[in-house]
């Protein structure tokens, strides 16, 4: 099963897809944002805090999610898409579209779990216009989105801490 949970920065999100693995053990929490600077450090530090003592087992992994053996579990928590989208597409020079790396990571982590929760953002929506490269993330990013979506068994935004389902069925 994948579900896929979408909303803005700081919505209650990641709170939330940490839920829907609870009642599944094993269950792995899959870390894809890089400790760059301060402030990733300081968030990376906060969802730390938020998992502990829930059970998961972190493994930290920034691109080539296809080659990735996990330790048997039911439930992977995949934190998020947009850090691995952006590993995938800024590892290389010049950037590389992400989207067949990601799309065929999510298939294998699929293989290796009854249920996959997929953390995304909901970007783009501003109206502001950005650099050549920033654009080109934000397009990568929506094509990912609308790709998890479309193959996913449910599909939730988050909004001020509330799940709103768009999508699908919630599992029992």
């Amino acid at each position: 099963m994948l579900i896929l949970v979408t909303g803005g920065s700081a919505s209650g999100k990641s709170a939330y897809a940490e839920s829907l693995c609870l009642d599944m053990s094993p269950r792995v929490y899959l870390a894809c944002m890089q400790p760059f600077g301060r402030e990733a450090e300081a968030r990376i530090a906060r969802h730390r805090a938020m998992r502990e003592d829930k059970g998961f087992v972190t493994v930290e992994r920034y691109t080539d999610l296809a080659a990735l053996s996990l330790p048997a579990c039911e439930c992977i928590l995949l934190e998020d898409l947009g850090n691995l989208a952006a590993n995938e597409m800024f590892s290389t020079v010049p950037p590389r579209d992400p989207f067949d790396a990601v799309i065929n990571g999510a298939d294998a982590l699929l293989r290796q779990c009854e249920r996959l929760v997929v953390v995304t953002d909901e970007i783009g929506s501003d109206g502001v216009g950005y650099d050549s490269a920033t654009t080109a993330y934000i397009a990568a990013l929506g094509a990912l989105n609308r790709a998890l979506a479309a193959r996913a068994d449910a599909v939730i935004e988050v909004v001020a801490g509330i799940p709103i389902l768009l999508k699908g069925a919630l599992p029992v």
